[in-house]
């Protein structure tokens, strides 16, 4: 059945291969409208996502994976009152002995167990939404991974700010919801925050609807961009905790979700913006250190060449490496390299893979870093060229 609300001529708008509008259906689909704001912060995420991935080319670094972790479910947990601060939600994850009341740590563990599984969840499925329920909170609620057969409320100390419907209508109203967003073709981003109002007005759950809320919003954005599944939005919600429940009762008010789309997407517009900005960071600072190791590595390989056999450390070079083997390492295949060329000049790339088995890639870094040294050059083409090992005594 197709909703009430209008929407604007959308011909001259970029749409990102996705529907402006809501097509006819047998489902009824959920109220909200998209406008020009929305259109604009979609635009501005699609391309920090890029950004984001140019900077992760190979993927988000496992020390940074675990960070972000640990920020979502600490944030999400802070959410619904849970006390534990960061510090002590890493020691759960490290599993050392904190200091906390029994149901909160079981809340950070089933938390993580319940993140975990989203590589393997299909964010498309009502089936996989109850498994992911039945983890996040197992040993919490007696009727984990099932949909509530009483009424619930949310409330504001003594007032209710949002009756929840009947029970009894919660098992169509969640299949009326997961069959549009299985049909509807409007983007990823704009689903993903629709789902999540309409799954806090319906509350299926007796408990946990707010985390897994959260959650199922990150399944459905992490089945469009795997980056998603790292990427600590609730974080900022928690930052912005009083705002998210008052976008959520205006939303009730006005009977529709667009006020809730716009606030979700500034959500993740900061937290992106935060993320790049310390990738940046993060990624000079690396540079700086790596430029430190390859200016250490030159100084050392010219010192070693005044030797006969690059061997003795008469330049008290050996203490450098101490506290960095992967410097060593260097330095020892880089010994390797020069002792290759000065047996065959006309040595190859392939024979000092094979000589000093080592990566094809590696060996050309330290070539690389021994020509910009000027300590060996490349005389003619790879093929029918040779090396030369230059003088480096002054």
């Amino acid at each position: 059945m197709k909703n009430s609300h209008q929407y604007p001529d959308w011909t001259t708008v970029e749409t990102f291969g996705y529907d402006l509008q809501e097509k006819q259906a047998d489902y009824n689909i959920p109220p909200y409208k998209i406008t020009d704001e929305i259109m604009n912060q979609v635009a501005e995420i699609v391309e920090l996502i890029s950004e984001m991935e140019i900077l992760n080319p190979d993927g988000m670094h496992p020390l940074l994976r675990k960070e972000n972790r640990i920020k979502t479910i600490q944030a999400s947990l802070a959410i619904e009152n849970n006390t534990l601060t960061i510090e002590q939600v890493t020691d759960i994850l490290d599993g050392k002995h904190v200091a906390g009341s029994e149901k909160e740590i079981k809340e950070v563990k089933n938390a993580f167990k319940a993140y975990d599984m989203l590589p393997d969840l299909n964010p498309y499925l009502e089936k996989d939404l109850k498994k992911a329920h039945g983890v996040l909170m197992g040993d919490l609620v007696e009727t984990s991974g099932k949909y509530r057969s009483k009424s619930v409320g949310v409330t504001d100390g003594m007032n209710i700010i949002h009756l929840a419907p009947p029970s009894n209508i919660v098992p169509a109203n969640m299949s009326n919801l997961f069959a549009w967003v299985r049909n509807s073709n409007v983007h990823p981003l704009i689903k993903s925050c629709v789902f999540h109002y309409e799954f806090e007005f319906i509350h299926p759950f007796l408990d946990g609807n707010g985390r897994m809320g959260r959650l199922w919003q990150t399944a459905l954005l992490a089945k469009w961009k795997p980056i998603f599944a790292w990427i600590p939005i609730e974080n900022i919600i928690r930052e912005n905790q009083q705002n998210y429940y008052k976008v959520l009762l205006i939303a009730d008010n006005r009977g529709e979700s667009t006020i809730f789309i716009k606030f979700m997407l500034d959500c993740i517009l900061n937290t992106l913006k935060n993320m790049i900005v310390n990738g940046k960071l993060v990624i000079n600072e690396n540079k700086k250190k790596q430029n430190k190791k390859d200016l250490i590595l030159k100084n050392a390989l010219k010192n070693a060449l005044k030797t006969k056999d690059y061997e003795d450390d008469i330049y008290g070079i050996d203490h450098l490496f101490e506290i960095d083997k992967t410097l060593k390492k260097a330095f020892e295949k880089s010994k390797g390299i020069l002792n290759l060329i000065k047996e065959d000049k006309f040595v190859t790339i392939e024979s000092m893979v094979n000589s000093l088995k080592i990566s094809r890639r590696y060996v050309s870094t330290l070539i690389e870093i021994m020509k910009e040294a000027d300590i060996i050059l490349r005389v003619g083409p790879l093929k029918g060229g040779h090396w030369e090992i230059n003088n480096v005594d002054n």
